[in-house]
């Protein structure tokens, strides 16, 4: 492949060529970085139009398995379905691209990216927005902006610009971030604490499983908050980055593009005489509507002065009066909120809406969280399991399987916006705001014994559901004696701006966030941050309205985890239904006698206690997990006692130290030899006697007993001479 631009980036070197594939394409960029190849292309439809109130963009991110010598996993060995990484990846390029397109445009546009090659190394979000982005300035679709993303991590206090996927199993930080040369366009960010699994394999013992096959799980708790200073520094430096880069960016592929072609735009036209007409005569019954209704009856009021409108006016076109009462409403609100400072439902800026918390409403799940916010409202129900209850997956740039012991699946159905749509599988808006709330909440799980599932019901929905799934998320854990480091709440933030006004909003309801600027979800501590998504609509933000933005936050989540906190003292357990955990340490070197011969004396616990373990043999790490209190109880006692007595018994030997041992079994390259203390030892073919000896049992034999010598130490086996 010969390759046309190459573009030295911070931590990242990316080669394109943009005529030599799919040159059918409206645009095409194959994007070459390390040992990761991504194809990305762009294709639109010119002659059909959809409504002029909707970008019809599709945005589709594909793996290949073959892209790391792998084949699919499950029964179909052919890609089928898109995993949730897929899918959240390609809402990540969307959200940022789709700002790019002008008000009108409403031509069906394809991007399509699909990883042909990859690396361990490759941070495929980044490169997946950079291919796309650069396949769409090079199109005769005539967008002349670059977007281009960068990911920022910190390990042990280092600030990393562009981090390999190595390196980000080490951060801290994860803050992803989308902009063109002087706006920042989209905002991704966690804190990377709570469950860190390496390899996760068998894991949980049970009486089938192999006791040599003990999965060697390393588990490490950290929990982060990113304070609102230190936030605003990094988005600073983002922001930096994304100038420069996307500048060189331009000026590379600016020669590689193609001729563009002339667009028809269909821009949404409100007739100004029926607007003003609206204006005269019917300005008190919308702000009537807007500030003293709730949301359904706010939707039939307006309805109701369209039709008394239609049958005053005959010569007024239905679909027209539609559309001015919308745009006479938006100017009503945006108005009052920038003039009066008083929100549609009478709120101050800066108030949230009144909250009421109910705790395991569901008797017979492990725990459950009624959480309502004005007329939003998400049920959340917690269910713990052990490490076989984990979702197993597979990524395309790790060699092993994983297994996901958090997850937060978020649910939208129809009718909690009064709409009579069928329930189906999660779409993208629904993975993404699970996403979300996972990334929120997993970094305060203190040292979790259980796989853990939050499950979030959406029963009512007027603003901020995946806050509220937050919110509820964490009431739900408490709810269910789950330990954890910190509160978190999770708030959406709004704005409304016109040339220099602007006015933050905190906790926004459906008509702020549709007739508003911004839509920012915050999540957090009191202390700080765990995760944030901001979408901006204006096309940038400044720094400073950023910082007052998440301050503002601040101050709603901490009056939000007041009430949790109040709302946590009043829980009850569901004990009848709770299953129980314990977490604790025993000394590595007595793991094998609580596994037994063959794994028989872990089976007995396990039968005997009703409980799960999961040991981890480097680190003297145990889990237990039960139905029972008393099983997991009695369990642990039973463990640590078997422990406190293997060590008592063991015996601690040196190089050079000699002994009494017993032949425990003759193989063809030596002897095994038991030793006081319940230690084997090995006695090499060539240190069975002072001469050669062709064949161990002609010189010993099974249960005889010999002085012996310690020769060596290898890891946990020991090396035998005779004495």
């Amino acid at each position: 492949m010969n390759y046309k631009v190459k573009l030295d980036l911070v931590n990242r070197v990316e080669e394109y060529n943009f005529d030599a594939v799919a040159r059918q394409a409206n645009g095409a960029a194959w994007l070459k970085s390390g040992n990761t190849v991504i194809l990305a292309t762009v294709v639109i439809d010119e002659t059909e139009f959809v409504s002029e109130d909707f970008l019809p963009l599709t945005v589709q991110y594909i793996e290949k398995t073959y892209a790391a010598g792998k084949f699919p996993g499950g029964f179909f060995k052919r890609e089928t379905k898109p995993s949730d990484f897929e899918t959240l990846t390609s809402r990540i390029v969307d959200r940022s691209l789709r700002p790019l397109f002008p008000k009108g445009f409403s031509n069906p546009i394809q991007i399509s990216i699909m990883v042909l090659s990859a690396d361990e190394e490759a941070d495929l979000q980044v490169l997946a927005l950079n291919a796309a982005s650069a396949a769409l300035f090079v199109s005769d679709i005539n967008i002349n902006n670059s977007v281009t993303a960068v990911r920022i991590a910190q390990i042990n206090g280092e600030t990393i610009i562009n981090p390999t996927g190595v390196q980000l199993k080490e951060s801290t930080l994860d803050l992803y971030l989308s902009g063109s040369k002087n706006d920042m366009l989209m905002i991704e960010m966690r804190t990377i604490g709570g469950v860190k699994t390496e390899v996760l394999s068998t894991g949980m013992m049970d009486p089938m499983v192999d006791p040599e096959m003990l999965s060697n799980i390393v588990t490490t708790h950290n929990s982060n908050a990113v304070n609102e200073d230190d936030l605003i520094r990094l988005l600073d430096l983002a922001q930096n980055y994304l100038c420069d880069a996307n500048t060189k960016y331009e000026e590379s592929f600016k020669e590689h593009s193609k001729e563009c072609f002339e667009l028809e735009f269909k821009l949404n036209s409100v007739n100004e005489e029926i607007a003003t007409y609206i204006r005269a005569n019917h300005a008190e019954d919308i702000t009537k509507a807007i500030n003293e209704m709730a949301k359904s009856e706010r939707s039939n009021a307006l309805r109701n002065i369209r039709k008394n409108i239609i049958k005053t006016k005959t010569d007024f076109v239905e679909d027209e009066v539609k559309k001015a009462i919308e745009s006479v409403k938006r100017d009503a609100v945006r108005a009052q909120i920038l003039n009066d400072k008083v929100r549609a439902d009478g709120r101050s800026l800066t108030q949230v809406r009144p909250i009421t918390i109910e705790t395991n409403v569901l008797p017979s799940a492990h725990s459950s969280c009624l959480f309502t916010r004005g007329e939003t409202q998400a049920l959340v129900i917690l269910t713990l399991g052990g490490i076989k209850d984990s979702q197993m997956f597979e990524a395309l740039t790790s060699k092993e399987t994983q297994n996901e012991t958090f997850m937060v699946h978020y649910n939208f159905p129809g009718f909690s916006v009064g709409e009579p749509s069928p329930i189906g599988a999660p779409r993208r808006r629904e993975l993404g705001h699970g996403n979300l709330g996972k990334r929120a909440l997993e970094p305060i799980l203190d040292n979790p014994v259980h796989t853990i599932r939050l499950v979030s019901e959406i029963l009512e929905s007027n603003g901020s559901s995946s806050m509220a799934t937050v919110c509820g998320g964490w009431m739900a854990l408490r709810a269910g004696d789950v330990n954890v480091s910190d509160p978190i709440a999770g708030i959406a933030m709004g704005m409304v701006s016109e040339g220099d006004k602007y006015s933050i909003l905190s906790d926004i309801m459906g008509l702020e966030d549709h007739d508003g600027d911004m839509d920012f979800k915050v999540a957090g501590s009191k202390e700080g941050i765990t995760a944030l998504q901001m979408d901006i609509k204006l096309g940038g933000i400044s720094l400073d309205v950023l910082k007052e933005a998440l301050y503002q936050a601040k101050e709603g989540r901490s009056h939000i985890i007041d009430l949790m906190l109040d709302a946590e003292e009043k829980i009850e357990l569901n004990d009848g239904t709770l299953p129980c955990g314990d977490f604790f340490d025993i000394c590595p070197t007595t793991v094998g006698d609580i596994i037994g011969q063959a794994g028989k004396t872990i089976r007995e616990i396990i039968e005997k206690f009703e409980v799960g373990i999961d040991i981890d043999r480097t680190s003297g790490k145990v889990k237990v997990s039960g139905k029972s209190k008393n099983g997991v109880k009695g369990a642990r006692e039973y463990i640590e006692n078997i422990a406190t007595k293997a060590k008592e018994e063991k015996v601690t030997y040196n190089v050079g130290d000699k002994a009494k041992g017993t032949v425990k079994k003759i193989v063809d390259f030596g002897a095994f030899i038991g030793l006081p203390g319940g230690i084997d030892g090995l006695l090499h073919i060539s240190k069975v006697a002072n001469h050669k000896v062709d064949k161990v049992s002609d010189v010993l034999s099974e249960g005889e007993e010999i002085e012996v010598e310690i020769l060596e130490f290898k890891g946990n086996k020991i090396s035998l001479g005779r004495a």
